[in-house]
């Protein structure tokens, strides 16, 4: 069931202090938690997504499209919008609590030198740099990561490895931190999650161990690795395959030609695979711009 309609007039949640709901100029749904802007805007096919925005100097009522730049993900419906921005509202909160400093810093990293820290508590500290960033964790507290997420040199970079820390000292994190932290170890560290838990994941419980078993299962096929729309055969995507996707071509490497409209909507998570009885090899002119043409094996 959809929430009920927003008002053009703002709304403080009880529990949540600082967030703000309305409508935009435009009549889609709009927030407000502290300096961060949020709306729930029309995507294509009657979908709906999570836009974001900062330090919107306007009432809510006065937003616009052009005032978000941000996009995270999509939502079922304003119920959805609504609990999203519930849970980033609860995150500030708990963050704030949390009582993390911010310190200047040069000290040196594996992504380069750091240009500001966050210090979580006594030898856990955030570093950003210039490119990447991540944790640094003084020994004793590296100790007592589990010994299959623990990094030896004790930096944990912030795509997926800093899940680790949070791990190993969830009283630092904020719930969705410690959402986030757990949905990343079970992704990109299945051994370590089903170590952890005593649980051996399903498929689709793990986009690591699915794209494994993906490769296991078409290790002799002919797996797409890139694609371009055809410039010489309408209606037709080339592609270039190799044999079990393996992107250096060591096993052999073909075009071919696959219906668009097929390849389009065909929703494979780890690639395309080519089903030689249908798609046909091809060795015409190549839209790839510098291909070199090859004898079909």
């Amino acid at each position: 069931m959809n929430a009920p309609a927003l008002a053009n007039s703002n709304q403080e949640t009880p529990g949540f202090p600082g967030i703000s709901f309305g409508r935009s100029r435009e009549g889609f749904p709009v927030a407000l938690v502290g300096d961060n802007a949020f709306a729930m805007m029309s995507g294509r096919d009657g979908r709906h997504y999570l836009a974001t925005g900062w330090r919107i100097a306007r009432p809510l009522e006065k937003w616009t499209r052009s005032d978000f730049y941000g996009h995270s993900g999509e939502l079922a419906d304003e119920a959805a919008f609504r609990a999203r921005v519930e849970e980033n509202a609860l995150h500030q909160q708990q963050r704030t609590a949390l009582g993390r400093r911010e310190i200047s810093s040069r000290a040196r990293t594996p992504w380069g030198t750091s240009q500001g820290t966050t210090v979580y508590a006594d030898g856990v500290a955030f570093h950003s740099t210039a490119s990447h960033g991540g944790f640094h964790l003084s020994p004793d507290r590296n100790a007592k990561v589990h010994p299959l997420l623990r990094a030896g040199a004790a930096w944990y970079e912030e795509d997926c490895h800093w899940a680790a820390v949070a791990h190993a000292f969830p009283e630092l994190f904020t719930d969705s931190e410690m959402a986030s932290a757990e949905s990343t170890i079970r992704n990109w560290y299945p051994e370590a999650w089903e170590a952890i838990h005593g649980k051996v994941l399903l498929p689709g419980q793990s986009s690591t161990k699915d794209e494994r078993e993906f490769q296991k299962r078409h290790v002799d096929d002919w797996i797409v690795v890139s694609a371009i729309r055809s410039d010489h055969e309408p209606g037709f995507t080339e592609v270039v395959a190799t044999m079990g996707g393996d992107r250096s071509g060591k096993r052999g490497t073909r075009r071919y030609l696959v219906p668009s409209e097929e390849y389009g909507t065909s929703g494979c998570r780890f690639g395309f695979i080519i089903d030689e009885a249908r798609h046909h090899l091809f060795e015409g002119p190549s839209s790839f711009a510098g291909w070199q043409g090859r004898e079909a094996p």
